[in-house]
């Protein structure tokens, strides 16, 4: 029951490192609000979740690139569960394109899940813990450290997002609200398409080259067993002191700077 005081919500939770969260969050003893479009998945896994225990879950449908949505949902999740102790924004979306070949809609896309959407979902939690502190844990990606080919507008957005939560982490911080940026390198469903784009030879040469990069596996790392224990670590009590960080889960694949 690490987490058994904890009320916290979970942006794309429905799926991938989400719903790795989710699933640790809930066997830590916190209540979480799962929030995402996927009403499907979201719902399957708050049920798995409740039977599983010892904390609880709830499914929210929210679509974090529209103020009014995200500022309902969280309203009625605070008022559901008394309070916000933790938002783990994890929801975003990821396209791959030549940057001349970027078009208006995808770029528009790109900024408004992963920059909007902390944007909305970031100031939606700081009205509820202004008055008593809490833990903003937002998603950023090598994509905004490195360059990235075939995805500027992803990397442009990755780096919006560092840029961001490193200055909230500034302004807030004297509230008790904490803003860090999570860098994780891990083997999600995402990858899973990714990697479906690519043919046999493609594949075999990218697997190699991932090998070479990652000291620790050779490989991405598992949602559940490389990266869960430490979303669990940044929501309790060890890491109050921790703010404006940049901080990697990625096997050594690439070092902040």
């Amino acid at each position: 029951m690490e987490l058994g005081d904890r009320r916290i919500i979970v942006t794309g939770g429905a799926r991938g490192i989400g719903a790795a969260t989710a699933r640790a969050y809930v066997a830590a003893g916190a209540r979480v609000a799962v929030l995402d479009i996927l009403d499907e998945a979201g719902e399957a896994l708050v049920n798995a979740l409740n039977r599983a225990g010892p904390g609880s879950a709830r499914y929210h449908h929210c679509d974090i690139a529209q103020r009014p949505e995200v500022d309902r949902i969280f309203d009625a999740v605070v008022a559901e569960f008394g309070g916000l102790d933790v938002l783990a924004n994890i929801a975003g979306v990821e396209r791959h394109t030549p940057a001349e070949a970027i078009t208006d809609s995808e770029w528009d896309l790109i900024f408004d899940v992963n920059v909007r959407g902390t944007l909305l979902t970031n100031q939606a939690a700081y009205r509820h813990m202004k008055d008593r502190g809490g833990r903003i844990l937002n998603f950023g990606s090598d994509a905004g450290l490195v360059p990235y080919v075939n995805g500027a507008h992803y990397s442009a957005a990755k780096g919006a997002v560092f840029s961001w939560t490193r200055t909230i982490a500034h302004e807030w911080g004297r509230h008790g609200v904490t803003a860090n940026a999570l860098v994780p390198a891990l083997w999600t469903p995402m990858y899973e398409e990714h990697r479906a784009t690519f043919d046999a030879e493609q594949l075999a040469a990218h697997d190699a080259m991932m090998a070479g990069l990652i000291p620790v596996g050779g490989k991405l790392g598992d949602p559940d067993t490389d990266f869960a224990p430490f979303m669990v670590f940044m929501a309790g009590e060890g890491a109050r002191f921790i703010n404006g960080q940049i901080l990697s889960v990625n096997g050594g694949l690439n070092t902040v700077r």
